[in-house]
């Protein structure tokens, strides 16, 4: 079920996607660099077709678990990560209070000099690792690995306490932080 390459080849696959900072700097122990993410996901949910199954937000990493039937997924994914990496650059580079701030946006322009010719900052290490969810107990392993990442941090004891995730949306059925299509409703549309 991994995809060769790690490229996304069914634009209308539903698909466990990894996005990591470069470096594995942990950004996202700041509220407002995760806020960035979260806002991202909800417009692109709201205007460029992007479904959301699942997510979680962790200090240096996100996860997600998508699909889009209307738009190519590739596309959203480059949108979604060019925004963002330029947006947490800004607030990195505007905020009074980041103690990391120097040293962050050193990390950052390090890596975009080494990956481009135009020597910008980099915040997104440039993989994905995009793998296509084919079957049910492929996908809820995914599932369950996703909300289970912060209890492996020691982050919290429950997966449903973390609240930069959709958790609280599995285990308890309510509607959190972002817009959801459970992945039995997405499978059952997709499959049946």
């Amino acid at each position: 079920m991994k995809e060769d390459g790690y490229k996304i080849r069914d634009q209308q696959g539903i698909y466990f996607i990894t996005f990591a900072v470069v470096e594995w700097v942990d950004v996202f122990t700041r509220k407002e660099y995760a806020d960035i993410i979260i806002e991202s996901l909800r417009y692109c949910i709201q205007h460029k077709g992007l479904k959301l199954h699942a997510w979680c937000i962790i200090s240096n990493h996100v996860h997600l678990i998508i699909s889009s039937e209307t738009n190519n997924l590739s596309d959203i994914l480059r949108d979604f990560k060019k925004f963002t990496s330029k947006a947490i650059i800004e607030a990195i580079q505007n905020s009074k209070e980041e103690s990391r701030k120097n040293w962050m946006l050193w990390i950052f322009k390090k890596a975009g000099e080494k990956n481009s010719r135009n020597n910008d900052y980099q915040f997104w290490r440039q993989d994905n690792h995009p793998v296509q969810l084919e079957t049910t107990t492929f996908s809820l392993d995914k599932l369950n690995y996703l909300h289970n990442n912060p209890v492996k941090a020691g982050l919290v004891e429950k997966a449903e306490d973390y609240l930069l995730s959709s958790a609280k949306d599995y285990y308890f059925g309510t509607t959190g932080a972002l817009s959801l299509e459970h992945l039995s409703a997405a499978f059952s549309a997709k499959f049946l």
